[in-house]
Order: structure tokens, then C-alpha cells, then sequence
């Protein structure tokens, strides 16, 4: 009889070599698992790279049993594999550190570090940004290629009393009052024009119109980082007032003026020392006034042309604050030698002043100085006028909503009055302006000018008082709702005093 036939489909040569396939596996497998489970305490991330890997072994382990012809395929003795699964096994091994975000030996330093800064409360919460009210709201305005212009337009019904010793007028009227500011746009330098301009017209009553226009264009030329320079136009209308000390007594409309001026300035800075040199030009033009008979009277001897030259220098102490020195010289020449009177009123002024200028943001800022002013004439009958001089100009706010501007000027006004030379002006105003509602706004103006004429005058002094409030109420952005009410005292020691009363609402249309 023949040799049994072999029934198994598989040879023991090649279930041998199975089983040790399935222990080299095992170990691999072994192996595999604990290099995972060093990756996964590297970092979370290496955890799920490494069981890809695992997943890449065992498929390239399994491919072994059912491809028995690759001999490529099978483990060594060692427990290793060669071919796919040593490439699988190397390529598990980079990925499983390729994440930057590693926790191991590898510490970033808030980890490191247990005492850790904790955060303030400003930078745990995130900075509240200040609402704009609708009071302070700026308009968008109209872009003209690199400059904004920003219009407005105010049209009002107003009631006013005047009243001059026995004397008593009343009238209602229509004002029109323009204003608009035109701001270039520019990477440097800048160009601003601001313009302002009231138009009354009576329809009601006896009363003196009293028409105004104004514009001032200053271009700022910015030379270097120490140098800034200023060129300035202005032009200003205006009919003088009945009350002012050089209106035609019994006039039923007084002289209409004319304005031009023009000036440089150049500001340096050298170090703490900071210094400016001015130029300024002004032209005064004056019409003729109308009599109540219905006769002119010719002011043309009071035109004139005056040049100021300043010069200022202030050390900086700090940049809040800025002691300064300044002086100033001026020559004014009348177009005509002797006005009507027969007397030559060209002359000379000096003045010299020294102050501190102030900055301390919003709550305070502005100049106050105490200083020396003279004028005299080239006629021998006008004598000199002289003075001490107190000027200030501040800008307080104590809160916020409330903003407190004083202005106290003294100055030298020359006279037209036959063998008077003028007198000297000490004017003080206040204005408080007092945000009450986020579109409601209150404005409260206070003012006093004394009028101090020469001991040897024989014009006495006078004291104008004036106060006037006022509401502005601002409907949306571009409509604003207004109303005032002012008075003004002008009292003098000798002869009547004379009083005025003016209230109005009006609706301001801005853009």
C-alpha cells in the first residue's frame, strides 16, 4: 500500500512559519502599543498619530497571511519587521512629534510657571468706549476732492427793547445767521476757512438792523518737525453799535466797517525754549453814517492801516506748563494827515507782557499773563494813554459735560472825539456751557467792560454789563432746535443809561 496522502492544505514547513509570524506579531504589536503610550503622554495630539501608525502596522502585518509568497513580508527573530512595517513604524514616529503643541519634557512658560500674573480688571474687561451724544456729534459734511466742508444755516424770530434814557424802541425781526468751515484733508500742512455771517431784517417796529459777515482762512505749513508756520487772511463786516463810544449821536444808521487783515507767524522750537515772531497787517474802512433828516456824514478820516509786529519766547518747564515773555510794537497810519476835527491821530504802540501757558488736557488749558501797554500820537493836544495790562484766556472743564471759558482782555481803543485820545478797555466775559441731556444743551454768557477814560478826559467812564442764556436743542444730527435771551446795561456817570432786552427761537439747519 502507498504512503497516506496529506489531507491539510497548509505544509508543516509553512505552519512553522506561521507560527512564528503570529509570536513576531504578537511582540510588534507589544512594542507598537507601548511606544504609543510614551507618544500620548508627549502630547494629546502624538496619541492620535501614533494609533494611525498602529493602524498602518496591522494592515501591513495582515497583508503577510495573505500574501505567503512575499518572504519580504516576515518578521525577523528580533521582533522587528522589515519592508512596509519598518516604514510604517518610522513614519508613526516623526508624526507622533511633529505637533508643535507638546506637554512632555517640553514646557511652554505658563505651564512652567504656578505663580502666574493674574490680569487687572482693565485687561480682563474690555475697555468701554465713551458714547457720542448727539450734541457732540460732528456732521459728516460734504467732501470737496481733499477738503470737508461742513454748512449750517440758522433762521429765527426775534423780539428786541431798546431802551436810552426816555427814549424806547421796540421792533421784531428775521435774522438769517450762515456758518460753515471748509478743513483740507492733507497728509501735511492744512488749510482751514471758517466763515460766519447774520442778516436781520425788521418786520415790525423802529430799530437799527445790525448786518455781520466774517471769514478767516489760516494755512498751517508744518516746515519741520521743530518749525510750524502760520498765514492768516481775515475779513471782517460789521455796522457799528449805537452804544459804541465813536457812533454818530442821533444817527439812524451808523457806519458800516470794513475789515482786511493779514498775517504771518513762524514757530520754533530749540530745545525747551519755544519761540514765535508775528507779522499782522490791518486795514479799517468805515462808511458814511445817516442822520435822521435824511444826511450822510462822512467818517472817511477814520480810515486807517495798522502793522503789529510780536514776538514771543517761552522756556518749558514741562509740557503742561510754559512760562513765557513777549513784546510787541505796532505803527498805525491814518489815510488822512488831520481828520475833520484837525487833529493827527497816527501813532505809535508798545506793549510788553509776561505769563505762563497752561495745558493740562481737558480739564484745563489756556495762557495768563500780566504785562504793560502804552499809545501815543503824533499831535502834541492828544496825550499819551498808558496802562497795566491783565489778559487771560482759559478753557475749564471741572466735569464732565461742563465746559467754563473765561476771557479777560485789556486794551487801548483810540477816540474820534475832538481832543480826546481814547480810552482803555478792560473786558471781561464767561461762558458756561452745560450739557443737561444727552440732545440738550444750556449756555450761560456773563460778561463786564469797563471803559476808563484819561483823568484829564472829559468824557466819564462807563460799565457795560451784559448777560444772555440760552438752550439748543438737537432733534437729530442735522436739526437743532434754539432759543436765547439776553440783556445788556451800559451805565454811566453822567447822562442816561441805556438798555437793551432781546429774546428769539430759531431752528439751525446744519450739514
Amino acid at each position: 500500500m502507498g504512503q497516506r496522502k496529506q489531507t491539510s492544505s497548509v505544509t508543516p514547513l509553512r505552519a512553522m512559519s506561521r507560527a512564528m509570524s503570529v509570536v513576531a506579531l504578537g511582540g510588534l504589536l507589544f512594542g507598537q502599543a507601548a511606544l504609543a503610550q510614551s507618544a500620548s503622554s508627549q502630547s494629546s495630539s502624538s496619541s492620535s498619530s501614533a494609533s494611525q501608525g498602529n493602524r498602518t502596522t496591522n494592515n501591513a502585518a495582515s497583508s503577510s497571511f495573505d500574501d505567503e509568497t512575499d518572504d519580504s513580508t516576515i518578521p525577523s527573530a528580533t521582533g522587528t519587521s522589515t519592508g512596509n512595517t519598518e516604514d510604517a513604524q518610522q513614519k508613526a514616529i516623526p508624526d507622533a512629534q511633529s505637533d508643535g503643541d507638546v506637554t512632555g519634557s517640553i514646557l511652554d512658560d505658563d505651564i512652567r510657571r504656578l505663580n502666574t500674573r493674574e490680569a487687572s480688571l482693565d485687561e480682563a474687561l474690555p475697555r468701554r468706549k465713551a458714547a457720542e451724544s448727539a450734541s457732540t456729534a460732528q456732521t459728516p459734511g460734504i467732501p470737496i476732492g481733499t477738503f470737508v466742508l461742513r454748512p449750517s444755516v440758522t433762521q429765527s424770530i426775534n423780539t428786541e427793547t431798546t431802551k436810552d434814557g426816555n427814549t424806547r424802541q421796540q421792533r421784531a425781526f428775521l435774522e438769517t445767521d450762515a456758518a460753515a468751515t471748509l478743513t483740507s484733508d492733507w497728509g501735511r500742512h492744512q488749510l482751514s476757512v471758517t466763515s460766519e455771517g447774520a442778516w436781520q431784517r425788521n418786520i415790525s417796529g423802529e430799530g437799527e438792523e445790525q448786518p455781520s459777515f466774517k471769514i478767516n482762512g489760516d494755512l498751517r505749513l508744518d516746515l519741520s518737525s521743530e518749525t510750524v508756520a502760520h498765514l492768516t487772511g481775515v475779513y471782517n463786516f460789521y455796522r457799528e453799535d449805537t452804544d459804541d463810544p465813536n457812533a454818530i449821536a442821533g444817527a439812524t444808521q451808523q457806519s458800516d466797517v470794513q475789515e482786511f487783515s493779514a498775517g504771518a507767524s513762524i514757530q520754533r522750537d530749540f530745545g525747551i525754549l519755544r519761540s514765535t515772531t508775528a507779522l499782522a497787517l490791518t486795514r479799517s474802512v468805515y462808511s458814511d453814517a445817516t442822520l435822521a433828516n435824511g444826511t450822510t456824514v462822512t467818517l472817511s478820516d477814520r480810515n486807517q492801516t495798522t502793522g503789529t509786529l510780536r514776538g514771543r519766547v517761552g522756556y518749558e518747564l514741562s509740557p503742561a506748563l510754559i512760562p513765557f515773555i513777549e513784546a510787541t510794537i505796532g505803527r498805525t497810519l491814518y489815510d488822512e494827515t488831520r481828520d475833520s476835527a484837525g487833529y493827527e491821530r497816527s501813532g505809535h504802540s508798545y506793549g510788553a507782557k509776561a505769563g505762563v501757558e497752561v495745558d493740562l488736557g481737558e480739564k484745563l488749558k489756556g495762557e495768563v499773563g500780566v504785562g504793560y501797554e502804552m499809545a501815543d500820537f503824533e499831535d502834541s493836544r492828544l496825550s499819551s494813554i498808558d496802562t497795566a495790562t491783565l489778559d487771560a484766556s482759559l478753557l475749564w472743564s471741572p466735569i464732565r459735560g461742563t465746559d467754563v471759558n473765561l476771557d479777560l482782555q485789556t486794551s487801548i481803543q483810540p477816540s474820534t472825539t475832538a481832543g480826546e485820545s481814547g480810552y482803555v478797555s478792560h473786558a471781561l466775559t464767561t461762558t458756561v456751557t452745560q450739557q443737561l441731556r444727552d440732545n440738550l444743551v444750556g449756555t450761560m454768557i456773563g460778561g463786564v467792560t469797563w471803559r476808563d477814560y484819561p483823568s484829564d478826559s472829559t468824557i466819564n467812564d462807563e460799565l457795560v454789563y451784559t448777560a444772555a442764556t440760552g438752550l439748543t436743542w438737537n432733534m437729530n444730527r442735522y436739526l437743532d432746535l434754539t432759543s436765547t435771551l439776553g440783556y445788556e446795561l451800559t451805565a454811566r456817570k453822567e447822562g442816561p443809561d441805556s438798555q437793551q432786552w432781546r429774546a428769539g427761537v430759531g431752528l439751525k439747519l446744519k450739514r
